[in-house]
């Protein structure tokens, strides 16, 4: 089976024999994935009337398990945001109820961003139905080689994620 990215490659090789394009091969198919993944999430989420950046904020406070709150610097920490984005995000899922602002007992001045139970029930949804089209993603590998694969790219992003600051 060939994909655009064998007919990339080819005309490449052809054009520029001098040019080892043997990465293109891996990348450019990773980065074509992750378009087609992008589309699936927006269309899991909107479904869901979620924006991806609301789903990763109510994900990460949803994961953080009951009560389902976090700091403002530990969903810093979780979703990659400068504290000022991190604060408007907060103020927009509060404004629809998604979330609630709540004194953090441990600090007299913190704040904790904690979970509505609409916020869980829309997180809960969202997830399904992202999990549903990311199945329709991977329909076509078997088990053994979504796990082959799976080891694969951590392989490749470990360095990335474990890279301090």
């Amino acid at each position: 089976m060939e994909d655009e990215v064998d007919r990339l490659v080819a005309a490449w090789r052809r054009e520029r024999p001098d040019l080892d394009v043997e990465p293109l091969e891996v990348l450019s198919r990773v980065s074509r994935l992750a378009r087609h993944l992008d589309r699936a999430r927006r269309l899991a989420f909107s479904e869901h009337s979620l924006e991806p950046w609301e789903f990763d904020v109510l994900t990460a406070l949803r994961r953080a398990g009951s009560p389902y709150q976090l700091s403002p610097g530990q969903l810093l920490t979780q979703t990659l945001v400068t504290s000022g984005t991190m604060t408007n995000r907060i103020d927009r899922l509060a404004k629809k109820g998604l979330v609630e602002r709540l004194p953090d007992p441990s600090d007299r001045r913190g704040v904790l961003v904690r979970l509505t139970d609409v916020g869980r029930d829309r997180a809960d949804q969202a997830l399904a139905g992202l999990l549903a089209q990311e199945r329709a993603i991977l329909g076509e590998l078997s088990s053994a080689q979504r796990g082959e694969l799976a080891a694969l790219l951590r392989q490749l992003t470990a360095p990335f994620d474990n890279v301090p600051g």
